[in-house]
């Protein structure tokens, strides 16, 4: 919980107490006087025209809870730096706006509690209620501040009345507002038969050790620093330091002792220090101070720059007082700033852990609910089976010997099929070893076909690539003939271009000469790339008779395959010998073809009319071989 949550707590007693009609909402006046005040004890500067700026857009009614929060967060809470006020001072303007309102004091009655008094009950309460609004104290927390209180007045708490006041309904699922708790103070069952000073110390006691973070208070002597006198005072330990007074009013403060993770506080115990032979092993192994000046139960709190000598009454509090030091070293070592606030939280997370725990034991419980009523249904249904059992069992009997006569029936006609089927069956096995002689002729004969298709389909692959190949070389020589017929046309042109020139006057000669070697040049250029384009073209139709050669051989592995399986197709009558392979081999003959486009003219300095002419008759040849090799491919069907 930190120092913003705190002040909103006491801040929101002071807005409910300006609230008299509980609408939630309070007029601008009246909290101009309360930012004021507000202002003036958190000792920030107020600015009396802010209000009215941040409530510019509203009419001049009152202002509800919700919008006051973002004007106090901004001109009020943002600007609060800690240790620059006092926290008891916020708390005692809020308390008094709220007491007159609801807490009215009874003079004349000896319970009442005094008015100091149930300002630090209130206080207490603020801190250990919820973080939730309207602020209330769960039973848990009350519970432990009242133990909390009669520990400090030395009496037991009465649990009997306390529980009958926490099994109400109310209570147990709202909580306990810090008006109701006050009442029940001052009803005097807790307190009742001592001494109301005796009350306000215990009630001011533990206000000081959980609101005002004080660990342990007490007496102690203390040796001087630089005259080494021993000197009684008032030590008050918080978690970030330990201060000492002259007396027990705390009005003059002798010093400040800060503590920090460097310190460390170290003790002994009387009956070490008669072991005279043994003293100095006990030194290093327990490094505190012995018994001198007349002083027992001596401690020592060691600081970076000094050492502090101390003294307690009794080994009890010195124990309790090394124990305490040590708490306040831990929790700035852990960054906590109060214990009691560090101990709230594991209340609060034991509660949780509590409260999941019983709803856990709930769930279990309806859980097992469910499980008994399903046991006692099926129980139910169990009964109700046996019995059916019964009925069941007694019309079984009645089938179970219908069954058997017929059974005996069954097995006679049974036994008459069986011989029936037993010289059916010695008849279907010589049929059997006839077919199973049958599958095994077809089953070689299937395996023969299946490995000619085989040799079939990769010859039809190789033709089908010698295609593809023939396809693209014919492209690229169509393309090579185009380029070819471009190149001509730019020589023409740029010989036309020359002659031109030639023709001009003498007078631009010297220019024209330029330009006619710049032509040359790119005439040799052109010539040169169209004898490249001439060999290129040369090259291709070499691939071209290559591919040709290689498509004929595999027409010929096609024809050839073709005549085998015709040969195989044809069913095998009994007694027929089956051919030799030599006799069909030499029975078959390869026909010759002429393929016209095998002949291919060489041009290599004809004129551009003849290589025209020539392309032309390549094609048509070429066009003549595809309808060849087409009504060649007729000859591979499978009758």
């Amino acid at each position: 919980m930190d120092l913003r949550s705190e002040l909103l707590k006491s801040i929101w007693y002071g807005f409910t107490a300006l609230d008299l009609e509980k609408s939630g909402k309070v007029s601008k006046s009246q909290l101009k006087v309360l930012s004021h005040n507000l202002c003036t004890v958190l000792s920030i500067p107020h600015d009396p025209v802010a209000l009215e700026e941040h409530f510019r857009d509203d009419d001049d009614g009152p202002v509800s809870s919700q919008g006051y929060m973002p004007y106090l967060n901004k001109y009020i809470l943002d600007k609060v730096v800690d240790g620059s006020f006092i926290k008891e001072n916020v708390d005692e303007l809020c308390w008094t706006l709220t007491a007159k309102k609801n807490y009215q004091t009874d003079k004349t009655s000896n319970t009442v509690l005094p008015e100091k008094d149930a300002f630090r009950l209130w206080c207490l309460f603020n801190f250990l209620s919820e973080d939730k609004y309207p602020l209330v104290m769960v039973p848990d927390e009350v519970e432990y501040l009242l133990k909390k209180t009669c520990m400090a007045m030395s009496i037991e708490l009465n649990c009997v009345e306390l529980e009958d006041f926490f099994s109400q309904e109310s209570v147990q699922e709202r909580g306990i507002t810090v008006w109701v708790f006050l009442e029940m103070m001052n009803t005097g069952k807790i307190t009742k038969g001592i001494d109301k000073g005796v009350v306000s110390m215990a009630i001011e006691e533990v206000y000081r050790e959980i609101v005002g973070d004080v660990l342990k208070e007490g007496y102690l002597w203390k040796k001087g620093q630089l005259r080494r006198n021993w000197k009684e005072r008032w030590f008050t330990l918080r978690p970030s330091n330990l201060s000492y007074y002259t007396g027990e009013d705390r009005r003059e403060c002798q010093g400040n002792i800060v503590l920090d993770g460097n310190c460390c506080v170290e003790e002994i115990d009387d009956d070490q220090i008669l072991f005279g032979r043994t003293k100095w092993i006990i030194n290093i192994l327990f490094p505190v101070l012995p018994d001198r000046d007349g002083k027992r139960c001596m401690f020592c709190l060691k600081t970076l720059s000094k050492t502090y000598e101390m003294s307690a009454s009794d080994t009890k509090q010195r124990q309790e007082w090394t124990t305490a030091i040590q708490t306040a070293i831990r929790l700035h070592v852990e960054g906590k700033t109060s214990l009691h606030k560090d101990l709230k939280l594991k209340r609060r997370e034991q509660r949780e852990h509590r409260e999941k725990r019983r709803q856990s034991k709930e769930e279990e419980l309806q859980r097992l609910r469910a499980l008994q009523e399903e046991r006692e249904r099926k129980l139910a249904e169990l009964d109700l089976l046996k019995e059916a059992q019964k009925q069941a069992h007694a019309l079984l009997e009645q089938d179970e010997l219908r069954r058997r006569q017929q059974h005996e029936q069954l097995q006679q006609a049974l036994e008459v099929q069986l011989r029936e089927a037993e010289e059916a069956r010695v008849s279907m096995q010589a049929e059997m070893a006839l077919k199973e002689e049958e599958a095994e002729k077809q089953r070689k004969r299937i395996q023969e076909l299946e490995e000619m298709q085989k040799r079939l389909e990769e010859a039809l692959q190789l033709e089908i690539k010698a295609r593809m190949d023939e396809e693209a070389f014919r492209y690229a020589q169509a393309g090579l003939l185009a380029e070819e017929e471009e190149k001509m046309k730019a020589l023409m042109s740029l010989q036309e271009e020359q002659e031109e020139y030639i023709l001009k006057t003498q007078r631009e000669k010297q220019e024209l000469k330029q330009e006619m070697e710049a032509k040359s040049r790119d005439l040799d250029e052109a010539q040169r790339q169209l004898e490249e384009v001439r060999a290129n073209r040369h090259r291709v139709d070499q691939d071209v008779v290559a591919a040709q050669r290689k498509l004929r051989q595999a027409s010929t592995n096609v024809k050839h395959w073709n005549v085998q399986m015709n040969r195989l197709m044809r069913p095998i009558g009994p007694g027929e010998k089956r051919p030799s392979l030599g006799s069909s081999y030499s029975s078959f003959q390869i026909p010759t073809q002429r393929d016209p486009g095998l002949r291919l003219r060489r041009s290599g300095s004809e004129d551009q009319n003849e290589e025209s002419k020539e392309n032309v008759d390549n094609r048509a040849e070429c066009d003549s071989a595809k309808r060849h090799s087409h009504a060649s491919n007729g000859e591979m069907d499978i009758p």
